[in-house]
Order: C-alpha cells, then sequence, then structure tokens
C-alpha cells in the first residue's frame, strides 16, 4: 500500500472478527492495519469485483462442463444396462429345475470373470461411454 500521509480511523469490530484479523496478522507477519487497508482498497477497487466475477464465471465454466461430462456418462451407462436386460431378458427362457443348480455355479464363474475384466478395464482400459459416445461427446 501507499505511504506517507495517513488519516486515522477509529471503528469497532465484533469480537470474532477481531480475533480472526489478529490470528491472520500472526500468520502473514504483517500489522492488523496493513490488513484492513489492503482489505478496503481491495473492496472499494472496481476492477477487484469485476476479477473476482470472472474467476467465478470461470469455476462455474468449468463445473457446468464436467456436469455435462457426467450426465453423459450416467445417460450412456443406463442406455447400455437397459439394452442388456433387455437382451438377457428376451433371450433366456426360464430354467427347469434339474438345471438350475449347475446354471447358478456357472453365473456365479462368469460373474468373477465379468468382474475380474471389469477391474482390467477400469485400470488400463478406453471406457465404454468414449467408445460409444459421438465425437462431440468424447473428453
Amino acid at each position: 500500500m501507499k505511504s506517507g500521509n495517513r488519516i486515522k480511523h477509529t471503528f469497532r469490530l465484533p469480537p470474532d472478527i477481531s480475533r480472526q484479523l489478529a490470528e491472520f496478522a500472526i500468520r502473514k507477519r504483517a500489522t492488523q492495519a496493513s490488513i484492513v487497508e489492503t482489505a478496503i482498497a481491495s473492496f472499494l477497487s472496481p476492477d477487484g469485483s469485476e476479477r473476482m466475477e470472472a474467476a467465478v464465471t470461470r469455476r462455474l465454466d468449468r463445473l457446468t462442463k464436467q456436469n455435462e461430462r457426467l450426465e453423459f456418462q450416467i445417460e450412456v451407462t443406463n442406455e447400455a444396462l437397459a439394452l442388456f436386460v433387455r437382451f438377457w431378458l428376451t433371450a433366456n427362457p426360464p430354467l427347469p429345475e434339474s438345471a438350475m443348480a449347475a446354471a447358478q455355479a456357472q453365473g456365479k464363474e462368469r460373474y468373477e470373470g465379468f468382474v475380474e475384466a471389469l477391474a482390467r478395464k477400469l485400470e488400463t482400459g478406453t471406457r465404454l461411454f468414449k467408445e460409444a459416445a459421438p465425437k462431440g461427446h468424447r473428453s
């Protein structure tokens, strides 16, 4: 801040603000007066609020884009699951009681293989939504 002539101001702060100011001054190794002066100058600066608004706007834009990607990924996941369930229910007739035990054992083995393949895919592979996504949605 500018040095030189100064005008003394006396004002009161709530105890919690006063405590925060004192703690902040100690942490930053600055005087309370210099912190108050800087804060007031920043508050009164016409471009300060514009800079803050621009920063908030940029952050909101990034969050909006992330949200749009997430929405798209959820939509792809839901559609893939619905398509699989419809196909599975259409293609697999009910089993007779005599074949249930063998089918359950085979189902358990297939499920374990599926979980292992999924783990490998998540660790190293390309995600399904990227494979299935239109060019504008790949990221």
